[in-house]
């Protein structure tokens, strides 16, 4: 039996797969586009977190680590997670099956049982080194400053900034029109260096920059004048990081999550929080306030008389 052609990109992956969901499976269109919607995050993931280049180069570890950022950063339901699991495991079995791979890493793995856990969280040191470590000499230095500014100061997801509209910003009145999951609209308070940064952005940058006729209301873009990606945001953010020294797992989430902790560690009302994130149920804010209570478990251990 022939070597399988193990130096198949994932993109070439990915085009025989939609081949093969398409001709032989006869899959509905959505379920086509669902399934190739999971399969495309899951290879972001493996391309932008653990640089792997090729199928051939995904192992258990890995995919299990993919599954646990899903519930553990991206905070998936359990049935979004199996749904996840289900379309990679299709995918690296007809991979497998057909040549293209000499293994199938998910072959062993079943659904994991993680406890939905907060990633880690910066302190506001931390948060203004990465702040401090952007390059301002050039254009692109701005913009990135003024998106995570944004992202810090308004806890927005990482799809929610990269569709933000110039027409959505309300400097006046310090808000932000969101357009959030679901389709949902939601006004969202802007801290003022945030504010600031991204009012410096839209007047020394984005005034002057030409953009596609598809992105002429869209705030943050690349030098091609196109709205950004959400793989390049999480470039940047974990170049930053590297740059800042910090040791943690930074990604653009990191900010949203340490935009709800630093509320509620200052008092913040949960239901005002819920409202901020855009969270449709309460027990999705719910999960920060274990940050909460661990902080104040270490203030109560550090500081009560009787020890």
């Amino acid at each position: 039996m022939p070597e399988p052609p193990s130096d198949i990109t994932w993109a070439e992956a990915i085009r025989e797969y939609a081949v093969y969901l398409s001709i032989e499976r006869r899959a509905a269109d959505l379920s086509q586009e669902a399934y190739l919607r999971d399969i495309q995050r899951y290879v972001d993931y493996m391309v932008v977190s653990l640089e792997k280049t090729k199928p051939e180069e995904a192992s258990p570890e890995e995919v299990h680590r993919f599954l646990q950022f899903l519930t553990e950063d991206c905070l998936l339901s359990g049935r979004s997670l199996a749904r996840n699991l289900s379309a990679i495991r299709s995918f690296h079995r007809f991979l497998y099956a057909d040549g293209f791979s000499s293994h199938d890493p998910t072959e062993h793995i079943s659904l994991p049982r993680f406890g939905r856990k907060l990633p880690d969280v910066l302190s506001i040191p931390e948060i203004e080194a990465l702040l401090e470590a952007v390059d301002l000499s050039h254009p692109q230095g701005i913009r990135n400053r003024a998106m995570l500014e944004v992202l810090y100061g308004s806890g927005l997801r990482v799809s929610e900034l990269i569709s933000l509209r110039r027409s959505a910003v309300y400097p006046e009145e310090g808000f932000l029109r969101i357009l959030g999951k679901g389709g949902k609209e939601r006004l969202v308070p802007i801290s003022g260096p945030g504010l600031d940064w991204l009012l410096r952005y839209l007047r020394e940058i984005r005034l002057a920059q030409a953009a596609h006729p598809s992105s002429e209301d869209i705030v943050f873009l690349n030098r091609r004048g196109r709205k950004l990606s959400r793989v390049m945001i999480f470039h940047i953010v974990r170049d930053l990081a590297q740059a800042a020294g910090l040791d943690k797992a930074v990604s653009p989430h990191t900010f949203r999550h340490s935009f709800a902790t630093h509320l509620i560690e200052g008092g913040a009302d949960l239901r005002a929080v819920q409202e901020m994130l855009g969270h449709a149920s309460i027990t999705t804010t719910e999960l920060y306030l274990h940050v909460d209570r661990e902080y104040l478990r270490e203030v109560h251990a550090l500081y009560h008389p009787r020890k």
